[in-house]
């Protein structure tokens, strides 16, 4: 006998051997039906493995982020065995679990190609599979078994992916004639898998270099009841209508030129004001936290960045070294604002009565993301970050994290994010190579920000392997309007940095000490929020932070010169005001501008110029009547005040 402890740490007996499907069979007939991968010993396992000895179990249904990766993986198999069934001698590379779905990337040989055209006959040879119920077949093979089969198969992406891997550590999966070489897990059988949809093909350089074979890359996503579909392709095409780079056009916040470079965003005038509406709102809170503003300039001496290891760790992502005339001199575009603010505090000499010291900027670094992987203003290679980094002493390092959380939270409040979990990120005890500095501290910043989590009572998710390279992180992942995830904020700690860059301080006891340092970015980059806040709101911003609060609509020709000192005097008010001059009917002009999604329509004829007033239109909830401009000024800013309070009161 074996003995089983679940999550809530009740300990059961079972026979040696015993299953996680049989294990929650004996709990629940309908929780044997519903489960689809379990956590044994912190390790993901097929639900049909056995356990042979005294293990920690958790079980996961669809809805779990671990079910979900292991019918995602499945289904990116299933998918692989349709394309081998249609196009014989293909080629894979590979074919992981992402986010939303899975991907595959394939090679189907020169002169063949697939299209989207294609995804109609791979989905129908899917399903054909899937109805089959065929079973996931888990085999240990050794790397001279897995390299013979692959080269009998001739694909020599397979034969790549083994080369690098230990002897003992090799798994094949197998599915009706389909074998493919994977960790899993995997679901039991193909049965699982009832709806199923193909979304569309892109091109992916082999192991993402550009120097590699350009692979296809087909995206898909499945789910164990059709109306999970049916919910999913609703939510996408609310995705497509809220898309940042289309609203982003339709408001004109922004453009990309390639004359410019591609992943250099330009900010356009409203999008420009939209920013530095964010900023000035982050400003006006750091000021309450005691930040001090500093500036850097967007390069730095390579060796910078070789003291504070980023050169080592990120050199192959920079931008080249910049060659000045003067010899063996050679400058980088600026990956981070951190060393830069090492600099500043190692400026002067500090006390202990000094910490905690904080700088702030929104200092922009650059970045030489892969062109396949550039995404609007979500993946770019120039973006500003509302960068902070605090040095305090040892002892002040819980209080002044939890104070980061608190304008994180303001933050989110403000901006109305109301779905979000903090997920702590550690380093991965078993590859510490990724990682600069010593045990000793990396526990310490580790305990310090689970202790601080623990205080505020955070719902918190712990993930192994996604922690800085210099230290833990936490970060905030935020679900949008219509369910989508995305990670917003991160808060770090780091007490490498300030070793590698001999910061110091002098203590109570008249003797050299380091300080900790926390480096803070609420927004995380200003491109990258200001494209989650637009998918979010769909482009309906607050009306304190929307580019143009209201729109004056003349109803002809001759009431445009009233019609501009109307907006004249809001503007003069600080209400940002437009006029629509177009040579439409009024109905029109309304219809356009309630899609600008400007908040208030003023409508303004005869009757209006004759009475100095205006008629107001809310977007979303039609006509407010008719308003003087002195009564409609103090109506909208009332209204502004009242959105600003209740940020200030939350």
């Amino acid at each position: 006998m074996i003995k089983i402890t679940f999550p809530d740490k009740s300990v059961r007996e079972f026979e040696k051997g015993i299953t996680a499907f049989d294990i929650a069979r004996s709990l629940s007939n309908s929780l044997a039906r519903e489960i689809v991968a379990a956590t044994v010993n912190g390790e993901i396992w097929d639900i049909t493995r056995p356990i042979e000895s005294d293990s920690e179990i958790r079980l996961h249904k669809f809805e779990d982020e671990e079910g979900k990766h292991a019918f995602w993986h499945s289904s990116a198999h299933l998918m692989a065995q349709a394309l081998q069934s249609i196009y014989p001698g293909i080629k894979f590379g590979i074919g992981p679990a992402i986010e939303n779905g899975f991907y595959y990337d394939v090679d189907p040989g020169e002169g063949k190609q697939i299209t989207d055209a294609d995804l109609v006959k791979i989905e129908a040879k899917m399903r054909e599979f899937a109805a089959a119920s065929e079973k996931y077949n888990r085999r240990l093979v050794s790397k001279k078994e897995a390299l013979e089969y692959f080269n009998r198969k001739g694909d020599e992406y397979k034969i790549e992916l083994i080369s690098e891997l230990e002897d003992g550590t090799i798994s094949f999966y197998t599915q009706g004639d389909f074998t493919d070489l994977c960790r899993g897990p995997h679901l039991p059988d193909t049965g699982h898998i009832k709806a199923i949809k193909l979304l569309n093909i892109a091109g992916a350089y082999w192991r993402g270099d550009e120097k590699r074979r350009m692979l296809t890359r087909i995206y898909g996503i499945t789910f164990p009841k059709q109306k999970m579909l049916d919910d999913y392709l609703v939510m996408l095409e609310q995705a497509r209508e809220r898309d940042h780079r289309k609203v982003g056009r339709e408001l004109e916040l922004f453009t990309f030129s390639q004359k410019v470079g591609a992943g250099l965003p330009l900010w356009l005038p409203k999008g420009a004001q939209l920013r530095e509406r964010l900023e000035n709102f982050l400003k006006k809170i750091q000021r309450k936290y005691g930040y001090e503003p500093v500036m850097t300039p967007h390069i730095g001496q390579k060796e910078l960045y070789v003291t504070s290891g980023h050169y080592a760790k990120y050199g192959k992502d920079s931008f080249q070294p910049i060659h000045t005339p003067q010899e063996g001199e050679e400058f980088l575009l600026k990956p981070m604002n951190c060393p830069h603010h090492c600099e500043i505090y190692n400026s002067k000499q500090h006390s202990y009565r000094d910490l905690p010291i904080r700088y702030a900027e929104f200092g922009t670094v650059y970045r030489y993301e892969q062109s396949g992987e550039l995404h609007g203003l979500t993946r770019v290679r120039g973006f500003t970050q509302d960068d902070a980094h605090i040095f305090c002493r040892p002892d002040q390092l819980k209080e002044e994290f939890i104070k980061v959380i608190d304008i994180v939270f303001y933050i989110f409040k403000a901006l109305d994010f109301k779905d979000y979990t903090a997920q702590i990120s550690l380093r991965d005890p078993s590859d510490k190579n990724k990682y600069i500095g010593s045990d000793e501290n990396w526990e310490k910043a580790e305990s310090a920000i689970i202790e601080a989590c623990q205080e505020k009572g955070l719902n918190t998710v712990t993930v192994l392997g996604e922690a800085a390279f210099y230290g833990p992180k936490l970060d905030f992942m935020v679900r949008d309007a219509i369910g989508r995830k995305w990670q917003l904020g991160t808060i770090q700690v780091d007490y490498n940095l300030p070793e590698r860059f001999e910061l110091e301080y002098t203590g109570a006891d008249n003797l050299k000490h380091r300080p900790v340092m926390i480096h803070r970015a609420p927004f995380g980059s200003m491109e990258r929020f200001v494209a989650v806040l637009i998918e979010h709101t769909g482009g309906k911003f607050p009306l304190w932070l929307t580019p143009d609060q209201a729109v004056v609509l003349p109803i002809s020709e001759k009431f445009e010169d009233f019609a501009q000192k109307v907006s004249d005097f809001l503007n003069n008010s600080d209400i940002r005001t437009l006029v629509d001059q177009r040579n439409e009917k009024i109905g029109k002009k309304i219809r356009d501008n309630e899609l600008k999604r400007i908040p208030y329509l003023l409508i303004v004829g005869e009757k209006e110029m004759e009475s100095n007033t205006v008629s107001v239109r809310r977007q979303g909830e039609g006509d407010k009547g008719s308003m003087k401009l002195e009564e409609f000024v103090e109506f909208l800013q009332k209204e502004v005040s009242n959105q600003l309070e209740a940020i200030e009161n939350n």
